[in-house]
């Protein structure tokens, strides 16, 4: 049986229950920044995990999520984000967290044991050859996991395993394991703290990155955001700005002529002659931006 010190006990924790409040805050907190250092040793694997779901979704396949209890929120808040940041469409977005609906208002803890529920709810995605599922537990052992990892393999899905324990029964036949070794939890076995907070920072790399492959991002700015707010209708006319220097009335006039595509505005203000002209050097620079302005740029 692997080791799982994520249910160790925390050699400073003794007496946790009667420290001062502020004393026990900091041990709480140096907890949280120890977890996050573990993240340093996985940089390689996150990258070619990244890489993996980069091709997977630029091919036209899904990137599934798949989780249970705190790990699964984790999977599910990173999904969540996609479609509106880098503008991926939520039908290339599966989200599986065991229990579904009913854990968003009771996180109970025997969904994450049913192992014929994550069979059925990957067979009812529809996961199958041709896309990729990113599979999380901190123990690297919970049953919802494994067999959601398990099954997306059997239907020819590629596999992500994400766990938080050395030797993970998870990272068996995985494409890519993406090992977070975080010390014991303060309070032991509450796996929601260190090991999440680990598993968060993995996660936003991860999406980062993926984002940067798609070419959804050109100089830290999300070129491919969807701007359903007045908040980030501002932030693409600020990103317009910022990559072309035109003024922000002209800003607002390209993105309206674009119908709010930000990548389109911006090939408009670098030179391409209408939007259909815009959308043609997206298309033949497999939607980078950065190469669809020199298309543009040297016409």
């Amino acid at each position: 049986m692997p080791s799982t010190k994520t249910e160790e006990r925390h050699d400073n924790a003794k007496g946790l229950d009667v420290m001062h409040p502020a004393l026990a805050l900091r041990l709480l907190a140096s907890g949280q920044q120890a977890a996050a250092k573990s993240v340093d040793a996985a940089i390689e694997q996150i990258s070619a995990a990244a890489a993996l779901a980069a091709q997977v979704l630029s091919a036209g396949g899904r990137l599934a999520y798949a989780g249970a209890g705190s790990s699964g929120l984790m999977a599910m808040a990173d999904a969540l984000e996609l479609p509106g940041t880098y503008g991926i469409p939520q039908e290339q977005i599966i989200i599986l967290l065991a229990g579904g609906a009913a854990s968003l208002a009771d996180l109970a803890g025997g969904y994450e044991d049913d192992m014929d529920l994550a069979r059925a709810d990957v067979r009812n995605s529809g996961i199958t050859a041709g896309d990729c599922l990113i599979s999380v537990s901190a123990s690297g052992s919970t049953p919802y996991a494994l067999a959601a990892a398990d099954e997306a393999k059997k239907r020819g899905a590629k596999v992500i395993a994400i766990a938080n324990n050395a030797a993970a029964p998870l990272f068996k036949g995985a494409d890519v394991s993406i090992l977070l070794q975080t010390p014991p939890e303060v309070v032991s076995g509450s796996t929601r703290m260190g090991a999440g907070t680990a598993q968060k920072i993995a996660f936003n790399m991860f999406s980062t990155l993926v984002g940067i492959h798609l070419g959804h991002v050109l100089d830290g700015h999300m070129v491919n955001l969807r701007a359903d707010n007045i908040k980030l209708q501002g932030r693409a006319m600020r990103i317009v700005c910022d990559i072309t220097g035109v003024s922000a009335a002209e800003a607002g006039r390209l993105i309206k002529a674009a119908s709010g595509s930000v990548k389109v505005a911006i090939l408009l203000a670098s030179g391409a002659e209408d939007v259909a002209a815009a959308e043609a050097a997206l298309k033949s620079a497999n939607q980078n931006l950065r190469r669809a302005i020199e298309i543009v740029s040297h016409r």
